[in-house]
């Protein structure tokens, strides 16, 4: 199981389909799950709080959202969701891939806009409150989305594109002034995205702050400092927060024994595995399982 398995476990099976790259779901936090740790896609997505409240970072940048609050993600910015405290959140996850904005090599509108968007060229806002005076413009356009995704009429995707396009044009002609990302910033998280997509694809192996400060050539003391600086945990600790997410969510969607589950999340001592998760989630792998089933 990877992240995006994670997130989607009980929506969909993958991010975007290949005719019609767009996708939309709702998650609940922590009703779905209590978190999603900081991970990165080739998708765009957005992120509009229904209901309650929670915490959302985007390339590092921590804030609270509540309901009405829209997120704009980039491809590739670094961005994770959270639960704030004993506050519940339903939030509607809205991803598609830039090409299905594009029309081809000569696309004017792709050119001088869409792709220097995706790249961050265009430096825009990513949270949007209705304080904004151009919010209405942005949340006008995902209702219609939300009708038009939940009616499916026949040629719906036509309007559907169009309405991104409209969003689109409401996010740049309202961009912000303030600077890009510096240089080292845009080398820290770059950094921090190999990290991260490495314990990704590799939580179920046996890792060590040596084999990564290798990886990420730094030193043991520098690799330590560095991930703890800009993620504000022991990188110990994060990958064992990761192995425990992902435990707890094969132990709701698979029938894997718990040390099959303690063995694939990379805990190799079933009695540490049992007693970090119940550390952690206040029940036993095995009474978490025993709940679920009834």
């Amino acid at each position: 199981m990877n992240i995006n398995e994670y997130q989607l476990y009980e929506e969909v099976k993958e991010h975007t389909p290949t005719n019609f790259p767009y996708n939309t779901y709702i998650c609940s936090i922590p009703l779905n799950f209590k978190e999603v740790p900081l991970h990165w896609h080739s998708e765009i997505e957005i992120i509009a709080i229904k209901k309650g409240a929670g915490i959302v970072t985007v390339d590092l940048d921590r804030k609270t959202v509540t309901t009405g609050d829209i997120i704009f993600i980039r491809p590739g910015q670094l961005h994770s969701i959270e639960q704030d405290g004993t506050n519940s959140m339903e939030y509607e996850n809205i991803l598609f891939k830039k090409e299905l904005l594009i029309s081809g090599q000569y696309d004017l509108c792709a050119t001088q806009f869409i792709l220097p968007l995706m790249k961050g060229n265009i430096h825009t806002t990513t949270f949007f409150t209705p304080v904004l005076p151009y919010y209405d413009d942005i949340s006008s356009c995902i209702e219609e989305i939300d009708k038009l995704s939940d009616k499916k009429k026949d040629g719906y995707q036509l309007m559907l594109k169009s309405t991104l396009f409209k969003l689109i044009f409401s996010i740049i002609s309202n961009k912000d002034t303030g600077e890009n990302t510096t240089n080292i910033q845009t080398k820290s998280l770059e950094k921090l995205k190999f990290i991260l997509k490495y314990v990704e694809e590799h939580y179920s192996e046996h890792i060590t702050i040596e084999d990564m400060a290798s990886l990420t050539f730094y030193s043991k003391s520098h690799f330590m400092k560095f991930f703890k600086s800009h993620i504000g945990t022991g990188f110990i600790d994060y990958l064992n927060n990761y192995r425990l997410m992902m435990a707890e969510q094969m132990i709701k969607t698979s029938d894997l024994t718990i040390l099959e589950i303690a063995q694939l999340s990379g805990f190799d001592n079933i009695s540490y595995f049992n007693r970090m998760f119940k550390k952690k989630y206040g029940v036993s792998p095995s009474n978490l399982r025993k709940n679920i089933k009834g």
